[in-house]
């Protein structure tokens, strides 16, 4: 019903011309499907320089000027028509609004590994967010999509700088996001987190293998934060998540160093399982273990004391189980993660640095040969890790397990989690299950997912673009 307050912009920055051809006749099709009732520009770079912030610095250069706001999403993004409508208005409502955006939840999925994640990331996710929207306040991050901006600060104030020098370092900053946020709140406009799940979804990496990319991709861009630190006129808090964004990842080597100093240590003394205060370390792991269960377990009580939650959760049988289960899973996972990123550290003064192509979305099958390239550090440090204790400390090797586990079976870890049968089981089981699978709504049910039901055919289902919303957009927003 407002759609001629909009103009959508199909930003292309593939160098592939078999993907290049696919995009133009897309577009064709969905230009025609939309005459007259939105208008919709198609535009594909050259080259990329900046990536997907040079990107979306491009489209600033040249149709900035024409609006107001900006809602960016990513290829693999989706938003229904209230949510982004929502975030229209708070930003029409406060005039000191720089960027705006509301939880960012994962799309139902039949991969039993991008299932697992996103259901412990989503119940863990609301709850952090609620507190972290309450203490970073009008300094909260920007995830870089499913956000709106408001143009003008930030065509004048959020240009990156490259990073001078050589190195993996050097050059265009992978991670924009943050300091795009940094900058708006250097502007003096607030960037702040609506911290309700608002109709904003995007897909999960389907496999460990794709997750592992993605998160390399952060560790580098994120490293890229020493050199911004010191960048004059920056909030506290804006100097605090930059640094945080450091620490997330320099903790991985951190803890694997402490790890294997440890182990060392048992192997000097002739009584190992004395040389620690073990009432000490209760203590050390308990304050751990909260700090990381605690959001995802108020999240959990949550669903399990709201009738409504239950149901759309499958159950509280089902909500148990699959907590359970996330857990088991998120243990298995944190030492895989810990030790990619400290050897993809250890390697970034020597000049190993990630790219940035397009990731898999869509579940599918890895090989064991496939995981056992990419996993074999993995597997090495858990081999060693278990002979290491079974030789010299064998008592220690059971609580050992949560750290040696993961790695020592990363290979079939990440083949079991990637095959498309367990994926099925998964999704026939129940477990996992998204709010979104048991009362799927209309608009999700047109993305044609493979963990939702068919709609029923295309005649089945409404047209989206003419959906009246309950307020219209006033006339003068453009």
């Amino acid at each position: 019903g407002v759609a001629e307050r909009f103009h959508v912009y199909i930003l292309s920055d593939t160098d592939l011309a078999p993907i290049a051809e696919a995009e133009e006749a897309a577009f064709a099709e969905l230009e025609q499907r939309f005459f007259g009732r939105i208008d919709l520009d198609y535009r594909r770079r050259d080259d990329n320089p900046g990536f997907k912030a040079g990107n979306i610095r491009d489209f600033c250069n040249r149709w900035g000027h024409n609006h107001d706001f900006a809602l960016t999403l990513d290829a693999d993004s989706y938003m229904s028509t209230d949510a982004i409508l929502r975030l229209v208005r708070l930003m029409q409502a406060d005039a000191d609004l720089g960027i705006a955006q509301s939880l960012v939840t994962g799309l139902p999925t039949s991969s039993a590994f991008a299932r697992i994640f996103q259901f412990g990331m989503r119940h863990g996710m609301r709850s952090y967010t609620l507190g972290s929207a309450w203490w970073q306040g009008d300094c909260g991050p920007y995830w870089g999509h499913n956000a709106l901006i408001r143009l003008k600060p930030f065509i004048a104030q959020c240009a990156l700088p490259e990073i001078p020098g050589k190195g993996a370092l050097c050059g265009p900053i992978l991670s924009h996001d943050q300091v795009e946020a940094v900058l708006m709140r250097r502007a003096g406009f607030e960037v702040r987190v609506v911290p309700d799940e608002d109709g904003s979804f995007e897909e999960n990496p389907p496999d460990l293998l794709e997750f592992i990319r993605r998160d390399l991709r952060w560790c580098q861009g994120n490293m890229q934060y020493w050199r911004l630190l010191t960048m004059p006129g920056l909030k506290p808090v804006s100097r605090m998540q930059l640094a945080l964004a450091i620490l997330m990842f320099l903790g991985s080597p951190a803890w694997v160093g402490f790890m294997t100093v440890s182990a060392g240590i048992m192997v000097l003394t002739d009584k190992p399982l004395e040389t620690f205060d073990t009432s000490r370390g209760l203590v050390l792991f308990s304050i751990v273990m909260s700090m990381v269960f605690a959001p995802k377990l108020a999240t959990i009580a949550h669903v399990l004391a709201d009738r409504a939650s239950r149901v759309s959760h499958g159950g509280a049988g089902r909500v148990l189980l699959s907590s359970l289960g996330e857990i088991v899973f998120s243990m298995l996972l944190a030492p895989v993660m810990a030790i990619a990123h400290t050897v993809f550290l250890a390697g970034l003064p020597f000049g190993r640095k990630i790219g940035w192509s397009a990731q898999t979305r869509d579940a599918h099958a890895v090989s064991v040969a496939h995981a056992a390239r990419k996993l074999w550090p993995q597997a090495l440090f858990g081999t060693l890790g278990a002979l290491w204790f079974a030789a010299h400390a064998m008592p220690a090797l059971l609580p050992a397990l949560p750290v040696i586990a993961g790695p020592l079976i990363a290979v079939p870890f990440a083949v079991f989690t990637a095959s498309r049968r367990a994926g099925r089981v998964a999704l026939a089981s129940g477990l996992w299950r998204l709010p979104e699978e048991t009362s799927p709504p209309m608009e999700l049910l047109a993305l044609h997912l493979d963990a939702l039901p068919a709609p029923g055919g295309a005649d089945a289902l409404p047209d989206l673009v003419t959906v009246v919303p309950a307020e219209p957009v006033p006339a003068e927003v453009r």
